[in-house]
């Protein structure tokens, strides 16, 4: 293994000791975004940037390089080079896994698509056994779901849908929609344009 060689004068240096853990990730990667591919930035901190690294990896998996420099107790240094012009399609989930490693009785999101900078939001929703999602008017976008485990129905304005694994749904925007889940629970991925929350208002009137 080749050892690590010295900054260059021609590499940024970004100094986060004096930043929060958000602020030196926010800098960092505004320098990162600046860089050409094949270019380096090195990062100096007081820790050894493990956190850094992670948030990295969540946004930028397989993008980039690390390359720890000489360090001591008080100064570390890291060399990110951008090795992609963008961040690169990857597996995000497997569902195989997610799914033999969550009970039948989970409740709620149980994966959510993470990397920030992304123009969807998408999340697998579990409804143990006989679980519901109460009637509600949704959000102010289309959402696609996508069926993966389990029956239930869905309860729409004016009929019922079944639900089977397969069934691919399309909620237009504001619809009104509840979801009962049959005796075997029931597993579906949404997938949507980003949005800041998800805001659900209250149950229409009847």
């Amino acid at each position: 293994m080749s050892e690590p060689t010295a900054p260059s004068g021609s590499e940024p240096i970004i100094d986060i000791r004096a930043l929060s853990p958000q602020q030196g990730f926010r800098q960092v990667l505004e320098a990162y975004s600046d860089l050409d591919v094949e270019a380096s930035l090195v990062v100096l901190a007081d820790n050894e940037l493990m956190d850094l690294r992670e948030a990295l990896e969540r946004e930028l998996a397989g993008a980039f390089s690390w390359e720890t420099l000489a360090s001591d107790d008080e100064l570390f240094r890291v060399r990110i080079t951008k090795r992609s012009s963008t961040a690169l399609p990857r597996v995000v989930v497997d569902t195989s896994d997610l799914l033999a490693s969550t009970g039948q009785d989970a409740a709620g999101s149980i994966w959510r698509l993470e990397p920030g900078a992304r123009d969807l939001d998408s999340n697998i929703i579990a409804l143990p056994p006989r679980g519901e999602i109460w009637q509600h008017v949704g959000p102010e976008l289309d959402v696609l779901i996508f069926v993966i485990t389990g029956s239930g129905e869905l309860h729409t304005e004016l009929d019922t849908i079944a639900l089977q694994p397969g069934h691919v749904l399309w909620l237009p925007t504001k619809a009104q929609r509840r979801f009962t889940a049959g005796s075997e629970g029931l597993r579906y991925l949404t997938v949507h344009q980003r949005k800041p929350t998800l805001n659900i208002s209250a149950p229409p009137q009847r």
